[in-house]
């Protein structure tokens, strides 16, 4: 899942700035940021923080949320493999700086923002590792695709192709298409593809106001390309496999450090 704050001049940063609260709130819907609402938002009712009110829930989500990124980072052989690919391609990931647990709509379970280059994890609804562990991959593939290949948010092809590419290597497996009724018996041979169209559909009409006739015109145009680009995990991760272990020691082949 991505969203976009428009990469703008200066002259039209402090315009967008001064602009009226109606025209923030249908941009912000155009582009999802009304998703991410601790994006730019500060916070004007600060609390004391005690544990009994929602400010003090919210600390406790956060803090939770923390702990299961920490342990993906340092556990995860993929998560480890994408630290390391984003390092060797320029981008090194601080986690303090470029992974942020924070209150979402619960429509998403995480983000990537291309004008901070950080990841957000949704502390209020992935709460588990392993749902932990897909979004970051998920979101890290995009921050991948925007650190080696200049990626354009605002460019709906671009923002397809990420998406595909996204899907396919962090999401769909025959099992996870079966249960969002992308599969059947007959249908095996397509499956991972026809799951990955649906999800890169899904995440790009979330956070982007357009037709879905348009978006999916967009993932047709550029879907043969970007399913074939496997880059930086090697392969589709097969649910109940090793192969994240394999794509993990094979990643040095390619030029990835180890983390």
């Amino acid at each position: 899942m991505t969203f976009i704050n428009a990469f703008l001049s200066d002259e039209e940063k402090k315009y967008e700035s001064n602009n009226s609260s109606e025209k923030s709130s249908s941009e912000g819907k155009q582009w999802g940021y009304d998703l991410y609402p601790e994006r730019r938002k500060p916070d004007t009712n600060p609390s004391s923080g005690g544990l009994l009110d929602k400010k003090g829930y919210e600390n406790i989500q956060k803090i939770k949320c923390e702990r299961n990124v920490y342990k993906c980072i340092k556990q995860s052989p993929i998560i480890k493999l994408m630290m390391g690919a984003l390092k060797s391609s320029g981008c090194p990931v601080d986690i303090r700086r470029h992974i942020s647990c924070e209150e979402c709509d619960s429509s998403v379970s995480g983000g990537f923002d291309p004008v901070l280059n950080q990841v957000v994890v949704c502390q209020n609804g992935v709460k588990k590792p392993a749902h932990v562990q897909g979004v970051l991959l998920h979101e890290m593939i995009h921050m991948f695709d925007y650190c080696r290949h200049d990626l354009d948010f605002k460019n709906l092809d671009h923002l397809a192709c990420t998406e595909i590419r996204a899907a396919n290597l962090a999401h769909c497996s025959f099992m996870s298409a079966w249960v969002q009724g992308d599969a059947s018996l007959f249908t095996i041979k397509a499956t991972h593809s026809d799951c990955v169209k649906s999800k890169a559909l899904s995440s790009i009409l979330a956070t982007r106001n357009i037709s879905t006739e348009e978006a999916v015109d967009a993932i047709e145009r550029v879907f043969p390309k970007c399913y074939r680009d496997l880059e930086p995990v090697g392969r589709r991760i097969r649910r109940n496999s090793d192969d994240m272990y394999k794509a993990y020691t094979e990643g040095f082949y390619y030029g990835y450090d180890s983390v």
